[in-house]
């Protein structure tokens, strides 16, 4: 939200207090800045979820084109490990799809929800910025009339203008307070309002990563060679590379 005072001649008398204009200024700025940092904090959770999905739903594809591959059909050891890993990639994505379910519902809405009052807000500055408006335009024209000559026609044009000024300078002043008391109180609001969703999201992710740790532990148990550590799969593999480098159709020439 942004808040462009309307530029017009100021009365001689100061109806506004610098003090009461600077605590306006810096309660309003506070806001400002809380209603950007929930939009991006919207966006990026969005984002993150939405990354969660395509991460989970790949992996099943590449387990099923792993599972679909004509070595299985040969290799019954390599089927089981593929249909092993196909069946974990399938519970990690159902997982994922009720944590980031929960997620929307528990941090993502609730985001939004919070965004949609600011408008309202910045609607509500802005009739006050205008009230304050209409009442230096006022008070500027009582202040013309006090200082022309004291005739007939003046003192009633004098009255008038003070009879108008009197109820707009009411509704600025109720404006104002009305502002400056409850930009405070949703400012500090967010806190409660927030923190549900916050811990909410470090729930879903721990049932999340704890779930994942036991698919991947079973997983892991199922297609590990026994008795082989990583630098000796590592040289495996390194010893069959080099047995397919020493083909024929794969020398160099």
């Amino acid at each position: 939200m942004s808040w462009i005072p309307f530029k017009i001649g100021q009365p001689k008398k100061q109806i506004v207090s610098k003090t009461v204009e600077r605590d306006f200024e810096r309660e309003y700025d506070k806001l400002q800045k809380l209603e950007d940092q929930t939009k991006k904090l919207h966006k990026d959770m969005k984002k993150s979820t939405e990354a969660d999905l395509a991460m989970s739903k790949a992996a099943v594809k590449i387990s099923a084109d792993l599972l679909n591959n004509p070595l299985c059909e040969q290799d019954q050891a390599f089927l089981e490990s593929m249909t092993a890993l196909d069946t974990a990639m399938r519970r990690m994505d159902s997982f994922n799809q009720e944590k980031v379910n929960q997620i929307q519902k528990t941090v993502i809405d609730p985001l939004k929800k919070y965004s949609s009052v600011f408008p309202s807000l910045n609607m509500a500055v802005k009739r006050r910025e205008q009230a304050l408006q209409d009442y230096k335009r006022l008070q500027s024209k009582v202040e013309k009339y006090e200082e022309k000559e004291k005739t007939g026609p003046i003192m009633v044009k004098l009255h008038q203008a003070r009879e108008e000024l009197r109820p707009v300078k009411e509704d600025f002043e109720a404006k104002n307070k009305q502002l400056l008391d409850e930009m405070p109180k949703f400012y500090n609001s967010r806190i409660d309002y927030f923190q549900p969703s916050f811990e909410a999201l470090i729930r879903a992710q721990v049932v999340y990563f704890t779930e994942m740790h036991k698919i991947f532990g079973e997983l892991t148990e199922q297609i590990d060679q026994p008795g082989l550590t990583d630098e000796q799969r590592e040289r495996e593999n390194e010893a069959k590379l080099n047995e397919l480098r020493a083909l024929s159709i794969v020398a160099d020439d």
